[in-house]
């Protein structure tokens, strides 16, 4: 069975699968967060579900899980503790995460009766600017008061959804200008491998896994930098953290043996291209637009189709099968078919089984994958 869509519970439906039939696994699981109040991301994966991914994929296949910041250290552990190598976290930066702070100056001059300052009035149109394309209409009537909206009602002061106003003040207590949450700018993601018993080469020609596509997935094609395991989504924001840099070429040839804080040292040629740039010189992709998702793509946590290709290529051999376990609206699986993988997607609302599906069929197929 494969590049089918099935509805219904990852750890029912993946029992009627045969031991080691995937060759890797790229998946955006819930992250325990109760995002926007969503019943499905009260918690992250138990560890009995990725046992069975565990059962299903492959000697050496990889598993790519995102994460969230805060619920990390939870899906990394679960999937340890299925058995599974924590292999590294790889990193996806962005621009345009709202911060969630409570304004804790304004609580305490709410709670004593102060009266605050009236500084000036923000158009709803600017405040909206960079996440317009992935907030619908219909969300952004009540914005302020939704639960896990992206949008606290202490972020913003004051919305008017009739003026299109928000009304910034300033206390004087103490505690003006403190908060209780940082702005969101990253997703971690959990890079985890099935172990083997032989050597990766021995592993490779048994099963074809066990390595990583780097020449395929290096930045700026075939002869580019070598892919890190940070990629971002190229806004200017992002890349003004980046200081410009310049790296030598070099080619040398590390005999190993030594073992020094990342563990032994294995012999390798080590080859560098010699550029100079922004130090974000990394893969980068920005977050998924409007039209991206489509019309009817009601799902709340949609991610761009150019990241899951790059991740979903980074793991799976040629003509390998990808399993996607918590398929959401499709993306994952609209990666695989246009990078030429072939895949099983599982989703538990059939809402979103439905617009997979929807999105798929529109989907172009790409001709030559190497």
């Amino acid at each position: 069975m494969k590049n089918k869509i099935l509805c219904g519970d990852s750890l029912e439906v993946l029992k009627d699968f045969e031991d080691n039939y995937f060759d890797s696994v790229v998946t955006d699981p819930p992250y325990g967060l109760a995002f926007m109040g969503k019943k499905w991301d009260y918690d992250v994966p138990q560890v009995e579900l990725w046992k069975e991914v565990y059962r299903v994929l492959k000697p050496g296949g990889h598993i790519l899980s995102f994460a969230g910041s805060r619920t990390y250290h939870r899906m990394a552990v679960n999937i340890e503790d299925a058995g599974f190598e924590i292999r590294d976290m790889l990193g996806w930066l962005y621009g345009s995460g709202f911060p969630k702070s409570h304004n804790i100056g304004k609580a305490i001059d709410k709670l004593q009766g102060n009266e605050r300052e009236t500084l000036t009035e923000i158009q709803k149109e600017n405040l909206f600017e960079k996440e317009k394309e992935i907030i619908s209409e219909k969300k952004t009537k009540d914005f302020s008061h939704h639960k896990g909206s992206m949008m606290s009602k202490e972020t913003t002061d004051k919305f008017d959804t009739k003026t299109k106003n928000i009304t910034k003040t300033k206390g004087n207590s103490q505690w003006e200008g403190w908060g209780t949450a940082l702005k969101p700018a990253h997703e971690p993601i959990v890079m985890a491998r099935k172990p083997f018993n032989t050597s990766v080469a021995e592993n490779v020609l048994t099963h074809g896994t066990g390595g990583i596509n780097i020449d395929e997935c290096r930045v700026g094609g075939k002869e580019g930098r070598f892919p890190a395991n940070i990629m971002h989504d190229g806004s200017e924001e992002v890349l003004e953290i980046f200081p410009e840099t310049k790296s030598g070429k070099m080619e040398q040839h590390i005999k190993g043996g030594k073992y020094n804080v990342y563990g032994k040292m294995y012999p390798r040629d080590v080859v560098t291209i010699g550029d100079k740039g922004s130090a974000a010189r990394f893969f980068y992709c920005a977050k998924a637009s409007k039209s991206e998702r489509g019309n009817k793509n009601n799902h709340p946590t949609v991610k761009p189709i150019k990241l899951m290709e790059y991740l979903v290529r980074l793991v799976t051999p040629k003509e390998g099968i990808v399993l996607e376990p918590f398929a959401g609206s499709g993306t994952t699986l609209i990666a695989c078919k246009k990078q030429g993988f072939n895949y099983i997607g599982i989703e538990r609302e059939q809402e979103y089984c439905d617009i997979a599906e929807a999105r798929l069929k529109g989907v172009k197929v790409q001709g030559e994958l190497f």
